[in-house]
């Protein structure tokens, strides 16, 4: 659950715990995409394609998209930047082609408001040239340069469209001439966390504007305990979930970006005794006890997020909340 802006149109908040990235360009992971447990899934027309292979990809994710089979999987396509040659042609054929079945589009190397504008420019011709509803499908934004991060507040509140702000970390990395070549792990010779600051920087931007903070990738696909270090990191400050490059990531991003059963039963039942005690009936009280917990108007809004994301997640309650006796 995200935190809304009033004076921002709600977006869907869909899931976005695990986000997996899968080559344009390759029958073979678009099919395998269909049948594993992610999120989201990203339809990758930008790192993951050679520049020959870009045009017969955009054609592949169009079929992929229109043959369906997704189920309830967010339906992501990242187009290139704006300063490549491709950008424009990437949403003309994939939302003119299948623009029906499109959920959002990524655009990656984003540095500041206009970029994002441009896109909403863009998208809004193409679907109404097609005859799409217009506003429909949103944007996702990554933030993969110090430009970018700079810029981050602007961007996040460039466009209605907008749903969510993406870490890049490789890109971000090498822009600010970070001393590492593992992305995500500690550089070497620094005490503290490197990436604290860049995670609250966007994760502050997103909410301020009501949108969702997604954490990049970990390259290290076979290392799962660090995939757990680096994931667990952006979901304890609250990120709402993380790219997976390989299945066996899948499952640890879910578990990862989801409440625990007892945190997610804790939640439900501070809710429910805090509508009590705030009811006729409870005694019209702003403040109560739950048990040796001391809850109030703060706790209900802490609550709501955890429960939020714990009914997202599919959770259900293994306790129930029974009125205090007298």
């Amino acid at each position: 659950m995200t935190a809304s802006n009033p004076h921002r149109p709600q977006r869907p908040q869909r899931p976005r715990r695990s986000c997996l990235a899968v080559p344009g360009s390759s029958d073979r992971f678009l099919a395998k995409a269909r049948t594993l447990p992610a999120d989201l899934v990203f339809l990758d027309l930008e790192d993951a394609c050679a520049p020959l292979a870009k045009e017969d990809a955009r054609h592949r994710i169009v079929a992929a998209l229109n043959e369906g089979g997704w189920g309830g999987r967010t339906r992501v396509v990242r187009v290139n930047d704006w300063t490549t040659e491709w950008t424009y042609r990437d949403v003309i054929t994939v939302v003119e082609g299948a623009g029906a079945e499109l959920d959002c589009l990524m655009l990656p190397k984003v540095a500041d408001a206009q970029q994002i504008r441009a896109l909403d420019l863009l998208l809004t011709q193409v679907e109404r040239a097609a005859g799409l509803e217009v506003g429909r499908i949103g944007i996702e934004a990554q933030i993969e340069s110090a430009e970018g991060l700079v810029n981050v507040d602007t961007i996040a509140g460039a466009s209605p469209r907008l749903e969510t702000i993406v870490f890049g970390p490789a890109d971000l990395m090498a822009s600010i001439n970070m001393k590492s070549l593992t992305v995500g792990k500690q550089p070497p010779g620094y005490p503290a966390d490197a990436y604290h600051y860049i995670l609250m920087r966007i994760l502050l931007a997103a909410r301020a504007h009501g949108l969702q903070a997604i954490d990049g990738p970990y390259l290290q696909i076979r290392d799962p305990e660090g995939f757990l270090e680096v994931a667990g990191r952006s979901a304890a400050l609250g990120f709402d979930g993380k790219w997976v490059l390989h299945p066996d990531q899948i499952e640890a991003a879910n578990a990862v970006f989801s409440p625990s059963q007892e945190d997610y039963d804790h939640a439900e039942l501070i809710l429910d005794a805090y509508a009590y005690a705030t009811s006729r009936e409870g005694g019209a009280r702003g403040a109560a006890m739950l048990g040796d917990e001391m809850i109030d108007e703060a706790s209900r809004k802490m609550a709501l997020v955890i429960a939020g994301k714990g009914r997202a997640a599919g959770l259900r309650r293994t306790s129930a909340f029974t009125p205090p006796a007298g």
